[in-house]
C-alpha cells in the first residue's frame, strides 16, 4: 500500500523538476528554423545546397558542444563567461603541439580536452567554495586565461598547422556522405547529455540545485561536488570545441581565436529555453538555439545584407526568449 502510494508521488515530484520530453519552446524553435530555411531557400537557392548547409552545420558544432556545458552550468543557476579565454588557451597550446611535435589526432584531442578540463575545474572549485557569484569568478578567470593565452602566443601567430584535425573540418575529410563529422559528434553528445539530465539522479540533482541550492543541500544532495562537475564538463567541451575551431580555420592561428564565443554560446542556451535563473533547461533546446543563430548569420550573409543585422536579429531572439521565460516563471509562481 505504502509502495503503491509513494511511487506515483515520486513520479509527480520528478515531473515537477524535469521539463517535458519535447518542450513548447523547442517546437517553436523547430518551426522558426524550418520557416527560415524555406524562405532562405526561396530567396537564395544556393542556401539549401550541400555546399552551404555543410559549413553551417560545421559552425554549429563547437557552439553546441560548449552549449552542453553552459546549459548544465545555467541549470544550476550559474554562468561561465570565461569560455573565450579557455578556448584561446586550449587552441594555442594544441596548435603549438601539433606544429612542434606533429601529434597524432587522438593525443591532440585528449590534451586539448585535458587542458579545458583543468581550466573548468579551476572555475568550478572557485565557484563552489568561493561563495562569490559565478559571473564575478568566471570574469576574473576569463582575464587570467586570456593572459595565459597571450603569453603562449608570445606576440606572434602559430603558423604551418598540419591538417591533423581535418576530420573535424569543412573539407572532404571532415564529412561522410555530406554530413559533417563534427556535427554528428555534437548531436551524439547532446543526446547523451539529454539522457543524463533526464534519467539519472545526478542529472536531476542539477535541476534541484538550480531551483534552490539550500533546499537541495538539506535534501542530501552534494551541492559543491555537483557544481565543480558542471564547470569541469564545460571545460572538457571547450577543449573539444577548440579542436574543431583549429580544424575549421586556416593553417595559421592568431590571437583573435575565441573572441565573442562566450556570448554566442550563452545566446544559444538562452534562446534554447534554459532559464537564466536556473532550475530549468534542455540541451536539445541549446542545439536548436545554436542552429537558429547560425542560420540567421548565414542567411544575412547570403542575402547580401549588412552583417550588423545578424546581431539585431539574434538580440531580438534573446529578448523574446528571456521575456517568455520571465512570464512563464511569474505564471508558475502565481499558480
Amino acid at each position: 500500500m505504502t509502495t503503491e502510494a509513494t511511487a506515483p508521488a515520486g513520479r509527480q515530484a520528478i515531473g515537477r523538476i524535469l521539463p517535458p520530453v519535447v518542450t513548447g519552446q523547442e517546437v517553436v524553435l523547430l518551426a522558426v528554423i524550418a520557416v527560415l530555411w524555406v524562405l532562405l531557400g526561396l530567396f537564395t537557392p544556393s542556401f539549401l545546397s550541400v555546399g552551404s548547409i555543410g559549413p553551417l552545420l560545421v559552425s554549429v558544432a563547437p557552439v553546441a558542444l560548449m552549449g552542453i556545458g553552459m546549459t548544465f552550468v545555467i541549470i544550476t543557476a550559474g554562468i561561465d563567461v570565461s569560455i573565450a579565454g579557455m578556448i584561446m588557451v586550449c587552441s594555442v597550446i594544441t596548435a603549438k603541439l601539433l606544429v612542434n611535435l606533429n601529434l597524432p589526432l587522438a593525443p591532440a584531442v585528449l590534451i586539448a580536452m585535458a587542458i579545458g578540463g583543468v581550466l573548468g575545474a579551476v572555475n568550478g572549485l572557485l565557484v563552489a567554495y568561493g561563495r562569490v557569484h559565478p559571473i564575478i569568478i568566471t570574469f576574473g578567470t576569463w582575464n587570467l586565461f586570456l593572459y595565459i593565452g597571450y603569453r603562449v602566443f608570445d606576440s606572434s601567430t602559430v603558423n604551418a598547422i598540419p591538417g591533423t584535425m581535418a576530420v573535424f573540418g569543412r573539407g572532404a575529410a571532415g564529412n561522410t556522405g555530406g554530413v559533417p563529422h563534427s556535427f554528428v559528434i555534437a548531436v551524439v553528445l547532446v543526446i547523451a547529455a539529454w539522457w543524463f539530465l533526464r534519467y539519472t539522479r545526478a542529472g536531476r540533482n542539477l535541476y534541484a540545485i538550480g531551483g534552490d541550492q539550500e533546499t537541495a543541500r538539506l535534501a542530501g544532495i552534494s551541492v559543491r561536488p555537483r557544481l565543480v562537475s558542471v564547470y569541469l564538463i564545460t571545460g572538457l567541451m571547450v577543449g573539444l570545441a577548440a579542436c574543431m575551431t583549429i580544424a575549421t580555420g586556416t593553417a595559421t592561428l592568431d590571437q583573435s581565436v575565441g573572441n565573442g564565443k562566450e556570448l554566442e554560446v550563452i545566446a544559444a542556451v538562452v534562446i534554447g529555453g534554459t532559464s537564466i535563473m536556473g532550475g530549468r533547461g534542455s540541451v536539445v533546446g541549446t542545439l536548436l538555439g545554436a542552429l537558429l543563430v547560425q542560420t540567421v548569420r548565414t542567411g544575412v550573409t547570403q542575402l547580401g545584407w549588412p552583417s550588423q543585422l545578424a546581431f539585431l536579429f539574434v538580440g531580438v531572439f534573446i529578448i523574446v526568449a528571456v521575456g517568455t521565460d520571465l512570464l512563464r516563471e511569474r505564471a508558475r509562481r502565481a499558480a
